[in-house]
């Protein structure tokens, strides 16, 4: 029996980017910002919890790796909320539907669609393991019936469509009721094929696959405010794709050094402005962050500069602002008078932790909220109390010692709903589903 054998080969590039991410992938909590309606602070939360397989509130246990969410993430009206796992599935969670006889349920959601949206590959000419890992999922605007959406493994890029269909056609004239093919000689006549009605059934297609366009593992992808383009980032690269054309993408952000002992830094992160389809933002392993715009050439140029009277001070005008420089002090101007720039405010800004923890900080009023996702605190209905980590001996009662934390427990994916006070934490393989109390 003929077998394959399978030799992994660890370059010096992969070894080199495996160091500076070091743990970095382990421990890169996700931040999250709440764009819904201004609210009073602190919020307090109620729980509506969900779990692959799960029935009503039933929590899973711990499950396999596979099991595990790597990605959630709503789509723009709130409506629907995506989650991916290690084991290349999706899993589409739907809100609960306002009916006569019950009223909406604000934080209620349900499974509306399960598919395998990646397998697990091999690359032959680089010998290496592609993992089927769901790390991003990106929503498209909804333009019509369907919802599309894009999502990532480490190589592959594939947009997906999400339908209903709760009608099929009959009556065909070239086939029998059970879909064989009828002879012609029994074609008598030219029947108009009917749409009848059937039970509601969600389908998910794949209509693009974007692939080969990645060296390194792909950390982010981000869609464009043109709702026509998008870009996906792996550890050295940054590709701007256009979503009716898979062959071909633009590369416009490489940091790979010529020689890959010289390698200081690996991008992280990477994400298209909201409102500005030429801004985007991309950070990296040493902490820095880096807006650039296609358009950068033009409005950092300089159109005129000026000396003060004193002789001290220098005015600069580029496109978006005049700037006072103090001779004595170059790595930054003294004042900066913005020309044109609006600012979207965000009130509240939530991110994980540690041992199922995730904080809130309110950014007007400077407070901070850790809550926890967790079994005690996941029964319907229930609200959420504040916890606090004690540094000292002596703790009270409802405090916890940074001993008895469990680094192991990490809350790396979360998501906050566009519209609401609606939060979804993961937490391993479990979902957590939190809003807003109202009275």
């Amino acid at each position: 029996m003929a077998c394959m054998l399978r030799i992994g080969f660890v370059t010096k590039d992969s070894e080199q980017l495996r160091r500076m991410r070091g743990t970095g992938a382990d421990v890169s909590l996700v931040l999250v910002l709440n764009t819904s309606c201004s609210c009073k602070f602190p919020l307090s939360w109620l729980s509506h919890q969900r779990g692959w397989g799960c029935t009503g509130d039933k929590l899973q246990p711990q499950g396999t790796a596979a099991d595990i969410i790597s990605t959630v993430e709503f789509n723009y009206t709130g409506d629907l909320l995506a989650t991916g796992d290690k084991g290349g599935r999706v899993v589409i969670f739907q809100r609960e539907q306002e009916t006569k006889s019950r009223p909406v349920s604000r934080g209620e959601y349900n499974v509306y669609s399960t598919f395998q949206s990646h397998e697990p590959e091999f690359d032959y000419l680089k010998s290496l393991e592609i993992e089927e890992k769901i790390n991003k999922i990106r929503w498209l605007p909804q333009q019509n019936a369907a919802h599309f959406l894009l999502s990532t493994n480490d190589k592959t890029i594939k947009l997906w469509k999400i339908s209903e269909r709760d009608k099929r056609a009959e009556g065909y004239n070239l086939k029998d009721e059970d879909g064989r093919l009828r002879e012609p000689f029994r074609v008598t006549e030219l029947r108009v094929p009917t749409l009848k009605p059937m039970d509601l059934m969600v389908e998910a297609s794949p209509r693009r696959t974007f692939a080969n366009a990645h060296t390194y593992h792909i950390n982010s992808i981000s869609v464009n405010s043109d709702y026509a383009t998008y870009l996906s980032a792996d550890d050295l690269r940054i590709n701007l794709w256009h979503l009716e054309v898979t062959n071909r993408s633009f590369n416009i952000v490489d940091i790979k050094p010529a020689n890959m002992e010289e390698l200081t830094e690996v991008i992280t992160a990477a994400e298209f402005h909201p409102h500005h389809c030429n801004v985007f933002v991309y950070s990296s392993s040493k902490g820095t962050i880096r807006l650039r715009s296609f358009f950068s050439e033009i409005i950092s140029s300089i159109s005129d500069v000026k000396f003060s009277h004193s002789g001290r001070y220098m005015m600069t005008r580029d496109y978006l602002s005049v700037k006072v420089w103090d001779l004595n002090m170059e790595n930054r101007p003294v004042e900066t008078y913005q020309m044109c720039l609006p600012f979207p405010r965000t009130s509240t800004i939530m991110t994980g932790s540690y041992n199922n923890f995730f904080r809130t900080f309110e950014r007007n009023s400077r407070r901070d909220t850790t809550l926890e996702a967790s079994r005690e605190s996941s029964k319907p209905r229930a609200i959420l109390k504040p916890r606090k980590v004690c540094t000292t001996g002596k703790r009270k009662k409802d405090e916890i010692t940074v001993d008895s934390l469990d680094f192991n427990k990490k809350i790396l994916h979360t998501a906050w709903h566009p519209m609401e006070n609606i939060i979804a934490v993961a937490a391993t393989n479990n979902l957590y589903l939190f809003q807003e109390k109202v009275n």
